[in-house]
């Protein structure tokens, strides 16, 4: 495989188990507090990948981390939180098959974050799928 695809099936795993996630989140908030729920997945989270970066040696301080990727990961572990408290409220209150497409708004949002702070071109048609997903979000909002 070549090197600039090498990411392909890292992201095809990674589109399996969100859709995996919606399915069993759904199921498993029946009669449980979405925060709560968040709560407890975070824990089973956190849990098994301490278990697999202890397992592959993979562990290091992260006080001797450089100051600013640290900085950016903690940024990015509060986003992750919030996106996580703002997903598993809408999957209590509506359909796992609205809530998830929805979410993917943020392929849309990506995209133009990593132009306007990356400095990242996307090519034409690479906008045209970004716009289909953009398209799709609003046709699947229209539902009532």
């Amino acid at each position: 495989m070549a090197q600039s695809s090498a990411w392909l099936p890292w992201a095809l795993g990674s589109a399996v188990f969100a859709a995996l996630t919606a399915i069993f989140a759904k199921i498993g908030l029946e009669g449980i507090d979405p925060d709560f729920a968040t709560l407890l997945r975070t824990f089973v989270i956190v849990a098994v990948l301490g278990a697999f970066v202890a397992a592959t040696g993979k562990w290091s301080n992260p006080a001797a981390l450089p100051v600013r990727p640290l900085l950016f990961l903690v940024l990015s572990a509060l986003a992750t939180g919030a996106s996580w408290v703002c997903y598993f409220r809408a999957l209590s209150l509506g359909e796992a098959a609205r809530v998830a497409p929805v979410d993917k708004l943020s392929v849309v949002l990506v995209a133009l974050f990593a132009v306007l702070f990356l400095g990242e071109r996307p090519l034409p048609r690479e906008w045209l799928g970004i716009g289909l997903v953009g398209l799709g979000v609003y046709v699947l909002s229209l539902r009532a």
